[in-house]
């Protein structure tokens, strides 16, 4: 993890970085702001359109931690920038999404349909029945609530019904049909 964390981040044009006491780092550009605060072992600098982090030693955790806290901001600052953006299809005869308020509304084979409440900082939008784009800015809470929506039906091996990552391949199995005809 050491190669990561020795590259030095570039701040983008009309981005801005901000490191403060405790190591709490604030970045903010054109998408929104986020902010965290990181272990107080590293030194993080931000100066001349680059960002740095450097280890006080050469232990392995602090090493890890070293790769670790250099590609988290790397992702704040890529989200602000341009933000994030997971894609789900929905497969499967009579499945289907749509969105009202901040209600994710899902059909999806069950006696009731699923209703998911949108987190505020994330959009949603359904452009068809069987497409759910979800957008933000924090890469962790893009990819955590898509997975969230996904592990309600997650594809499944013989008929391939069920909601999944676009351009996700799903291994396909045989059915009964297999057995019989030996």
């Amino acid at each position: 993890m050491s190669r990561i964390g020795n590259k030095a981040i570039t701040i983008p044009e009309g981005v801005e970085v901000t490191v403060a006491e405790g190591n709490e780092v604030t970045v903010k550009g054109p998408k929104g702001t986020l902010t965290r605060t990181f272990s107080p072992l590293m030194t993080i600098e931000a100066k001349d359109g680059t960002v740095t982090v450097k280890r006080p030693n050469e232990e392995k955790t602090t090493k890890q931690l070293h790769g670790t806290t250099r590609a988290l901001i790397a992702t704040m600052i890529e989200g602000v920038h341009q933000s994030y953006t997971k894609t789900l299809q929905i497969v499967g005869i009579g499945y289907r999404a749509s969105l009202s308020g901040n209600k994710l509304t899902m059909g999806l084979g069950f006696s009731h349909p699923v209703e998911m409440t949108v987190p505020s900082d994330l959009t949603v939008t359904c452009p068809d029945a069987n497409t759910i784009v979800i957008n933000g800015i924090d890469k962790q809470r893009v990819g955590q609530f898509a997975s969230e929506v996904r592990a309600h039906k997650k594809p499944e091996p013989y008929g391939g019904k069920g909601i999944r990552y676009k351009d996700e391949h799903v291994r396909r199995k045989e059915g009964k049909t297999a057995a019989a005809k030996k």
